[in-house]
């Protein structure tokens, strides 16, 4: 099982970084976005991360561009890798639509952070194609991914997944369909937990992120990090897990819903818990 040719559906952060790395590793890479513009913004955000890679002895930005082509709509490939919003059933019409468009043999990956894969499978006939594959941001830039089997996930996908991601100069590691899987069911509470820090005056978001930092050799705190992530995308994982695993404590903070609803989402809209220029 080989994916020469592959398909990226959703052109933001997640997956202009995704077609960048996969173009890079000299696969054919189409890269699709439903949304106006969505697919000439990624790729602007591809040359900026590429030229800055080039002055550090990373290929000419031209040569994996290259690689790039624009996708009008679910086209036939080897693989598809699926970036689209945090949504459960906006990722299953999507994974319905290129079941539908794709050949039977192809390979459907979801980029998921947290929403189950076997749910994703369920929506397609060739349940045991399909497969989670969790980059983290920057794609380019950070080295693991989750490899996730859904209930219904092959041997034969699950193996080429994990060849697949190590020729892309990733380290896989692999995990069993649960919801969050092993990252976010570690990483979101820790967010969490400091937004409730912050919420209950415990410090300031400066400080909170300071002690990360100094205290636990993390390179960002975990206010940043959010910031990083976006606060929605925060508050769908800890949804999924809160509803899936069953225990409050997974319960988004109350601040973390009220800069949403006022949409302060984080570096994307400017302001989360910091404000960016």
């Amino acid at each position: 099982m080989t994916f020469d040719r592959v398909l990226v559906a959703g052109a933001g952060q997640m997956g202009a970084g995704i077609a960048q790395v996969v173009a890079a590793s000299g696969r054919e890479v189409l890269l699709y976005d439903s949304v106006p513009g969505a697919v000439d913004r990624g790729v602007e955000t591809m040359g900026r991360s590429l030229a800055r890679l080039h002055e550090k002895g990373g290929p000419p930005p031209d040569d994996v561009l290259g690689r790039v082509t624009t996708a009008e709509e679910l086209v036939d490939a080897d693989l598809l890798i699926e970036a689209i919003v945090e949504h459960a059933e906006t990722k299953k019409e999507l994974f319905r639509a290129a079941d539908a468009a794709m050949s039977p043999g192809a390979v459907l990956a979801s980029n998921t952070s947290s929403i189950p894969i076997t749910e994703l499978a369920a929506a397609t006939a060739r349940p045991e194609r399909v497969v989670g594959m969790h980059f983290f941001n920057p794609v380019p830039m950070l080295p693991l991914v989750e490899v996730i089997r859904a209930e219904q996930t092959s041997d034969e996908t699950a193996e080429a997944i994990v060849a697949f991601a190590r020729d892309l100069g990733k380290t896989p590691a692999e995990a069993n369909d649960y919801p969050g899987f092993v990252s976010n069911r570690i990483l979101m509470p820790f967010l969490n937990e400091a937004a409730y820090a912050l919420m209950e005056g415990v410090a300031e978001p400066e400080a909170i992120d300071t002690v990360a930092r100094l205290g636990f050799a993390h390179p960002m705190g975990p206010l940043a990090l959010a910031d990083l992530i976006g606060l929605d995308t925060c508050v769908a994982i800890m949804e999924v897990l809160h509803e899936g695993l069953g225990d409050p404590k997974y319960a988004p903070c109350p601040l973390l819903r009220r800069h949403v609803a006022a949409g302060r989402l984080g570096r994307k809209t400017g302001r989360g818990f910091y404000e960016y220029a």
